[in-house]
């Protein structure tokens, strides 16, 4: 027997509505409006459509509602279905666009003017809204509000052949100036906009309002449970009302949920677009943004937003959730896929000066210790290496266990090695760090003398790979928070940090764009998709080892 138990109130809103009758399956949908990329927040949107479809045996659509030209490109178009693919969410068919069903939304009106319920308007835009009341004062009918069912249709039609200007009349609901809930007070339905449209270029010039389009959509395609967000609440009269009246048999039921907030990101598509306009970022997709494309660019996997997503959950209370829960879902994605190697960002050399000059040998280590079966690695070993500059200390404070004169360590993978000198240059910077190795302590080799503390990576100088790697930390200043009291941004000048000369061991020499690595004491990272070339590597930092976030409970 099945319970509602640990189900969210979608489910349970679902099954009811299978179990008395009112749908015999479940399809869902994505709507999103093609006028710029999706973010994180979407994605929620998208792997709950997609999930509750999957889980009822039902259908997912993925449908573009395309009613406003005038901000909507292709280029958005292709970015959110790579997006939704990206994230794993098979849509059934073919991509829809609610552009495809404008004959069908113009019959739709018709209709309602023939039944009384929509009439031509000439108000203008600033008169409507002067017309239309407060929340404590009701709103007063149009003067055109009682133009016969003849003229209405005369006139849509004029609207629909050019005969009119822009903005010069409009087509409005007839339902209810009085109502308390203003979207009820004879929204606009349809408005003339000459404008070439993405989709059926200027086959149109007069083009559905959201409000009215959306649940024809839903209901062409059979929609059952029309998922979106809680602004969209106080819509939800008016959406039931355009299904009514035009007297779909089994018409969609909308259902709100909360928007899922991130703190110190900026997910505002009018604050992303100033950002990408203005420079500031290098495009939508730019790694330290939280579009969907720029995720997928930095390194993230679409398995970790899923988790993450699981483990918030859905509700009807908004709420704000720390951008490091989703870092702590990637980390655990990634520890057990992600091959583990050396790469020094910040180097000096360390020369062994009794280590044969012009030799090397290969020593081994394991691609990923979370996982056994990724097998071993052979990485050379010679006279000369990169190490990381924190890694040498000409005056260390105590507990430091790392390279000074006279302290041992062991170089990872391979043997000891004790600090004998150093080099500076004129300008007192500690160029070259000098040591001697101990050919008996080589990793593997059965040695159980003396120990020693520390334990550092390294490169070979003569067998590595010379990167490019970029570091990044979050785009706003989080001390102060996203927005000034302007409303301006307020931008981390230390958001990215280029490492020109970054230095990887030979392992990673085959890596393709969107591989992904463990850089040992340095963090994860990416291969980049957008800059990397064949004579070059664009690493970017994905995300640091640790974190001092800790699990809600």
């Amino acid at each position: 027997m099945e319970t509602n138990e640990g189900k969210n109130f979608i489910e349970r809103i679902i099954d009811e509505d299978l179990k008395n009758g009112t749908y015999s399956g479940v399809v869902t949908r994505f709507p999103p409006e093609p006028n710029g990329y999706l973010h994180v927040g979407h994605a929620k949107s998208i792997l709950l459509n997609y999930g509750l479809a999957k889980e009822y045996g039902g259908k997912f659509n993925l449908r573009f509602d395309d009613t406003n030209p005038t901000k909507e490109k292709v280029e958005f178009v292709d970015s959110i279905i790579k997006d939704v693919e990206w994230l794993g969410c098979h849509y059934d068919g073919d991509v829809k666009f609610a552009s495809n069903y404008y004959p069908q939304m113009y019959e739709a009106a018709i209709k309602l003017i023939k039944k009384g319920k929509a009439y031509v308007c000439d108000l203008s835009a600033e008169e409507i809204r002067a017309y239309r009341g407060t929340l404590t004062e009701p709103g007063k009918d149009s003067p055109y509000r009682n133009r016969s069912i003849e003229e209405n249709l005369r006139l849509f039609e004029g609207m629909k052949n050019g005969e009119f200007e822009d903005g010069s009349k409009v087509l409005r609901a007839k339902i209810d100036m009085a109502s308390p809930n203003i979207n009820m007070r004879d929204p606009v339905i349809y408005r003339i906009s000459r404008q070439t449209h993405h989709n059926t270029g200027d086959e149109w010039i007069i083009y559905p309002m959201y409000d009215f389009a959306h649940p024809i959509e839903d209901a062409i395609e059979g929609v059952t449970h029309s998922i979106c967000t809680l602004e969209f609440e106080d819509h939800r009269p008016l959406y039931d009302w355009v299904v009514r009246e035009l007297e779909y048999p089994q018409p969609p039921k909308q259902i709100e949920f909360a928007k899922m907030y991130l703190t110190n990101v900026i997910t505002g598509k009018r604050y992303i677009k100033r950002l990408v306009d203005e420079g500031i970022v290098d495009g939508w997709d730019d790694p330290r943004l939280v579009t969907i494309a720029a995720l997928r660019r930095r390194g993230f996997t679409p398995e970790s937003i899923q988790t993450f997503m699981n483990l918030v959950g859905v509700t009807k209370a908004n709420s704000s959730v720390d951008y490091q829960y989703l870092e702590h879902c990637l980390r655990e994605d990634l520890k057990p896929k992600a091959p583990r190697i050396m790469a020094v960002l910040d180097p000096i050399k360390l020369v062994i000066d009794n280590y044969p000059e012009g030799e090397y040998e290969m020593v081994e280590g394991s691609i990923n210790m979370d996982d056994p079966d990724a097998g071993k690695k052979q990485v050379p070993f010679e006279r000369e290496l990169w190490i990381e500059r924190e890694d040498f200390m000409e005056e260390p404070p105590k507990k430091y266990f790392r390279l000074f004169v006279g302290n041992e360590v062991r170089l990872m993978n391979a043997y000891f090695v004790k600090c004998t000198g150093f080099e500076k240059d004129e300008n007192g910077n500690i160029t070259v760090v000098h040591a001697t190795y101990d050919p008996e302590t080589k990793v593997g080799s059965g040695f159980t003398g003396r120990k020693v503390k520390g334990t550092i990576h390294w490169v070979p100088v003569h067998h590595c790979i010379e990167a490019t790697a970029r570091l990044y930390e979050n785009l706003v200043d989080e001390e102060k928070g996203v927005y000034n009291e302007d409303g301006s941004l307020n931008l981390n000048p230390n958001s990215l940090q280029v490492v020109e000369h970054c230095y990887i061991e030979p392992f990673a020499r085959d890596a393709k764009k969107q591989d992904k690595f463990q850089f040992v004491r340095n963090g994860y990272f990416c291969v980049d998709e957008k800059d990397t070339t064949d004579d070059r590597l664009v690493f970017n930092r994905i995300v640091s080892l640790k974190s001092s976030f800790k699990l809600p409970k």
